[in-house]
């Protein structure tokens, strides 16, 4: 059913095409930011801003954990966006930013060039990239801040590099390894990519040598962009994946449990099997909100159909590097089922779905004489892969992660009475982006995480005492989002209520139309 690749497939592309490419894939990238708007989703409002601006600014040894568990998620990958939007007019920084996402498709271009070989023309490239660039989940973060867009572009590079070549020379396996170790650093969910990466190598020429050296590259790659973080967790907390698999290196600061968000696992093995036909009909049970996609279906069914035509003819042969391909995906896909199911961890696969989808529907085509040419697929079997991925891309609904108009950038009025370096008592997430925009000094502590809740006498509840009995000149606040049931029983463990006799203070929230609230405290009188 395999066999090796074609000399011709490894063939570098020459002249400007490649720059040209690039060029036009970070325009797409940089347009497409331009019309979604100013990116305010969740994960920046809870963590992705707070957590760099901590690691600046001091905030880690002086505050309680605001964004709860994800306080101690590695913030590096979020530094350059942070730089963006705190250096640049908040347009020009999504476009920046949607450039280099788009970068991704630069990337599907050279994969699906390899992949096809001499079936690689204008019609089946672009068919790929086409499909490639609809991912709702693909489509919802350019020009955000979510990580999932930009550690795929190592993840796809390195996948690429084992792929170029039939027995690749071992520093080609070292760099593949070290991309996708990289991405594993910046983001841990990213492992699912590194087996799917390992199980590729089973099938290359030369296994072992293959998992040797990609496991060295993955190792530096990991400890590039992720050791220097766990080592200060290991250091502070005794888990240096803290608070994630607390169970195996437990830490006092929490219970010995494993932290993994799993309502978005699939109930049995048949529920498993028909995620792709949920996703078909607009079901997001993967995802809290929702989206619509044909592809990973499509998938499913062009797969045992390529093993059918393989069966039918010869022509239908797939390469070793098809194999390696599609390993990749499924073990990357089963591990994710398996581990999160969480719709945003596998923008890779989407974008992989392109090449993937095209380099199927080539090897089916290429068992039916009729649809064959002397130099590849016919010029109708062409037109029929764009109109498949045409019809496909149309159906996809991206998801929607909060955004707000160019027009009407977030810039929140600070009231008077909030001045002063206070004390603030989170009651709610996501609310520790307002950090930063709040005076220098300040100090935050986040009561309300169910996850990571604050333990009696652990080191949080010291530092929340610690605080107390030191007070600052803006005195103690609690911020919660407006319309939402507080829990004053939070802030009675500390002695504390909200005074009835001054009235809170309003802040914009991020997303349109939301507000936070700022309450006085004062000492609890029982």
């Amino acid at each position: 059913m395999t066999g090796q690749n074609s000399p011709a497939i490894t063939a570098t592309p020459r002249g400007k095409a490649p720059l040209a490419i690039v060029a036009g894939a970070m325009a797409l990238g940089a347009g497409y930011a331009l019309v979604l708007g100013e990116d305010a989703n969740w994960d920046w409002q809870n963590y992705h801003e707070y957590n760099v601006w901590a690691l600046l600014h001091g905030g880690y040894p002086r505050d309680a954990m605001p964004p709860g568990f994800q306080t101690y998620f590695n913030p590096v990958i979020y530094f350059p966006w942070y730089a963006l939007r705190h250096a640049l007019p908040p347009v020009m920084a999504g476009m920046i930013a949607g450039a280099v996402h788009g970068l991704n498709l630069a990337l599907i271009w050279w994969l699906t060039r390899l992949l096809l070989g001499t079936a690689a023309g204008a019609l089946t490239i672009g068919a790929a990239v086409l499909l490639a660039a609809m991912g709702p989940m693909t489509l919802s973060e350019v020009g955000t801040s979510f990580s999932d867009i930009i550690t795929s572009i190592p993840i796809i590079a390195g996948l690429a590099l084992m792929l170029a070549a039939d027995d690749p020379k071992p520093r080609r396996y070292l760099l593949a390894g070290l991309l996708v170790g990289l991405a594993v650093g910046f983001k841990l969910t990213n492992i699912v990519f590194a087996l799917g990466l390992a199980a590729a190598a089973l099938a290359a020429a030369r296994p072992p040598r293959a998992l040797l050296w990609l496991g060295l590259g993955g190792a530096i790659g990991g400890v590039l962009t992720g050791g220097g973080w766990s080592l200060m967790l290991w250091r502070e907390f005794g888990n240096p994946l803290f608070p994630l698999l607390n169970s195996f290196f437990p830490s006092p600061e929490m219970p010995p449990i494993t932290l993994l968000d799993r309502q978005f696992i699939a109930r049995g093995i048949l529920d498993a099997l028909a995620y792709p036909y949920y996703w078909l009909i607009g079901d997001n049970r993967s995802s809290e909100l929702p989206f619509r996609d044909a592809r990973f279906a499509l998938l499913f069914v062009l797969v045992p159909a390529a093993i059918l035509a393989r069966i039918k003819s010869a022509a239908a042969r797939l390469a070793r590097r098809d194999l390696q391909l599609l390993l990749f995906m499924a073990v990357a896909y089963g591990v994710w089922l398996l581990l999160f199911a969480i719709q945003r961890y596998i923008v890779t696969l989407e974008l992989l779905t392109g090449p993937a989808i095209v380099l199927l529907l080539v090897r089916i085509l290429s068992a039916i004489p009729a649809a064959r040419s002397p130099s590849g697929l016919c010029r109708n079997s062409q037109i029929a892969i764009v109109a498949i991925a045409a019809v496909a891309a149309a159906w996809t609904q991206p998801t929607d992660w909060w955004r707000r108009p160019w027009s009407d950038p977030y810039q929140p009025a600070i009231s008077a009475r909030l001045a002063q370096p206070a004390t603030y008592f989170l009651l709610d997430k996501p609310i520790s982006f307002i950090a930063p925009r709040l005076p220098a000094g300040s100090r935050f502590y986040m009561l309300a995480d169910q996850a990571l809740p604050i333990l009696p006498g652990g080191l949080f509840d010291r530092r929340i005492r610690a605080g107390l009995a030191d007070p600052l000149p803006g005195g103690h606040w609690e911020l919660h989002i407006k319309g939402r049931t507080i829990q004053p029983d939070l802030l009675l463990a500390y002695g504390l209520s909200v005074d009835p006799a001054q009235p809170c203070v309003d802040i914009e929230g991020a997303n349109l139309g939301s507000v936070l609230v700022a309450c006085p405290l004062i000492p609890h009188a029982p």
